[in-house]
């Protein structure tokens, strides 16, 4: 992985089954080198010196907050963005795949709870539909009615939940019987238009009430949620999403192909263009997935334990401090506890060591130290170490850029050492800009029409070519 800081002809090396099996984390401060480091770190795993790849079942998914390591290992990796560039391909987590406890916060926004149980009732008895409508199909004909749950990743549509429910909260009655509904429009549920009724007469005349109407302001917000673009990868998933008629063009085992059963080593899941608000509940979800997967095929040759898995999590103090309590950070302390036994290994990669969970920090067996300017900070890390290295990590704030002590399970001593340096073109896309010679440059006309562009598609690459 590098040299000796104090001799350069000595070579560093680490146990990959500990580091992998037994958890990690880089932890540095901005400007240290981090980005650069991992990427090297993770180059340095799967290829030798040459640049060939050494593991071609090596299996490496890094989720990049900020969409900087396709760069940096394009050649090595398979890519996945929300605003896929020529070589990238479209990131979508089916929105079927998430907790629906979750997932009705996120489209109803605050409900009572007798509201919401009804609502995830209604989406278990549409996952139950579509299993019967596709029974014919093996993969879901061998799947037991009984053991299904809301919880259970079945396919089900939005817009028809978002179509019968509106039905629901606003129907009024032809009779008293409650048998026929009084419908002025029926609307559309595939353009997202709802029912329209006749509005209630007054006394014991036609058309009589029916819907109580408390959820009305709700499935506005769901609707709105549905025709929002910015969520588009997540609630309209192209061919992971099934039609009115419970049809569907691809299941969960073509997402799982696409992320882990491809030929690259590396897999990168580009998050930057996920809005700050809803990055925990869509990386929970990605992890969710990829745990259960690890958790459901542990006996099987495509599962973790014949083909083992590291997640690679970018940022990690910003979904894992010891105040959060989303789903990320449910998921990543489960995958710290229970992940080895599956053959799922984490590496958590942060420039404030000092707001992670302690619980979770507690669970990396090796620790790549890189700058780190900040008291608090150096106090968590040592803390975290053994005693042994406690005099080394006195030294973390004159570490040079690129240089780490390396301690813990899978080196046999703790040392300082130099990460390799990449090679032209494979630095990751957080290289600090040239300052003086950008600002000597003679001021050309400029205009920002397509920065506003850009900004409103969300899609930092809107003029790229």
């Amino acid at each position: 992985m590098g040299k000796l800081s104090s001799s350069d002809s000595i070579d560093v090396s680490v146990d990959l089954e500990k580091l992998v099996t037994r958890h990690s984390a880089v932890l540095g401060s901005t400007g240290s080198g981090k980005s650069t480091s991992v990427s090297s770190l993770l180059r340095s795993i799967v290829c030798d010196e040459e640049g060939n790849v050494i593991y071609p079942s090596s299996r490496i998914v890094l989720i990049d907050i900020h969409g900087e390591y396709s760069s940096a290992l394009g050649d090595i990796a398979k890519t996945f963005s929300t605003s896929p560039r020529a070589e990238e391909e479209k990131l979508l987590i089916p929105y079927w795949c998430v907790s629906p406890d979750s997932l009705v916060d996120f489209l109803c926004g605050q409900v009572n709870d007798k509201s919401k149980n009804s609502i995830i009732d209604r989406i278990h008895q549409e996952k139950i539909k579509f299993i019967k409508k596709n029974s014919n199909i093996a993969k879901f004909k061998k799947i037991d009615l009984n053991r299904v749950t809301s919880h259970t990743p079945i396919p089900f549509s939005l817009k028809k939940l978002w179509h019968d429910l509106s039905f629901d909260d606003a129907v009024t009655w032809s009779e008293k019987e409650k048998k026929t509904p009084s419908i002025a429009d029926e609307g559309d549920p595939d353009k997202l238009i709802a029912a329209q009724f006749n509005p209630p007469a007054s006394g014991s005349t036609a058309p009589y009430k029916g819907g109580e109407g408390i959820l009305k302001r709700s499935l506005d917000l769901f609707r709105a949620r549905l025709l929002d673009h910015q969520y588009s990868f997540l609630l309209t998933p192209d061919k992971w999403e099934p039609n009115l008629e419970n049809e569907i063009e691809s299941d969960l085992d073509e997402l799982l192909n696409s992320w882990l059963g491809h030929e690259k080593p590396v897999t990168i899941l580009d998050l930057s263009g996920i809005p700050s608000t809803r990055l925990d509940l869509l990386l929970g979800s990605l992890l969710d997935i990829l745990f259960e997967a690890a958790l459901w095929g542990r006996r099987l040759k495509e599962g973790m334990k014949n083909r083992p898995l590291l997640l690679v999590l970018e940022e990690a103090h910003r979904y894992l401090s010891s105040d959060s309590s989303g789903l990320a950070k449910n998921m990543v302390r489960r995958i710290a506890k229970e992940g080895r036994k599956f053959g799922l290994g984490t590496m958590l990669v942060s420039q404030r060591p000092s707001e992670i969970d302690e619980t979770i920090l507690s669970q990396c067996g090796t620790f790549f130290a890189l700058r780190i300017n900040n008291q608090t900070d150096r106090s968590r890390v040592k803390s975290a170490m053994s005693e042994s290295v406690s005099g080394m990590i006195d030294s973390l704030p004159v570490l040079r850029t690129g240089e780490a002590i390396v301690a813990g399970e899978s080196a046999k001593l703790p040392m300082r050492c130099r990460f390799k340096v990449p090679s032209r073109g494979r630095y990751p896309d957080s290289i600090d800009p040239k300052v003086a010679s950008l600002w000597a440059k003679v001021r050309a006309e400029e205009e920002y029409d397509q920065l506003v562009v850009a900004w409103r598609n969300q899609n930092p690459f809107e003029y790229e070519n």
